[in-house]
């Protein structure tokens, strides 16, 4: 990082981060073509967790090439200026790296749905089985993270 005291080298504060944030968004290439999407996730383990439709762009892409990136950013504030170069972001964010695999066992989609859900709600919740068949779900095996805050 170029800037090393922008740098978050604490793993329990780049968890914070990654168990605070609301939206993901997922990073993909298609044919050397950058395509980003915002998604809902869970996150454990050091993988995190996407449900998807069983069809559509990010599954026909991560078919082809299962190596991703995404970002999840909390505590965003704009801060203004009288000068318009002077203008800054507040933040802490976290960027990783990670490969894909798209699970399709009922039980290992229920699991990873439950941790999605637990992710914004404390709330337990019980899974329709057909309902279950109808997603995949996308687990990120991370292997790489990095976090970096404008405070």
């Amino acid at each position: 990082m170029r800037r090393a005291e922008k740098e978050i080298t604490n793993r329990a504060e780049i968890d914070e981060i990654m168990k605070r944030g609301r939206v993901c968004h997922l990073g993909l290439c298609d044919s050397g073509i950058p395509y980003v999407v915002p998604v809902n996730y869970g996150y454990a383990d050091g993988s995190l967790y996407v449900h998807s439709a069983r069809e559509g762009k990010k599954i026909e892409i991560l078919r082809s090439n299962n190596l991703v990136s995404f970002n999840v950013c909390v505590d965003e504030c704009l801060k203004e200026s009288d000068a318009a170069c002077d203008w800054t972001m507040k933040y802490r964010s976290v960027t990783g790296v990670g490969k894909a695999c798209l699970l399709d066992n009922r039980a290992d989609k229920s699991e990873a749905l439950r941790l999605i859900m637990s992710h914004y709600s404390d709330a337990e919740y019980q899974f329709d089985p057909a309902m279950v068949d109808r997603v995949l779900i996308i687990k990120i095996r991370v292997d790489k993270l990095t976090g970096k805050k404008a405070v």
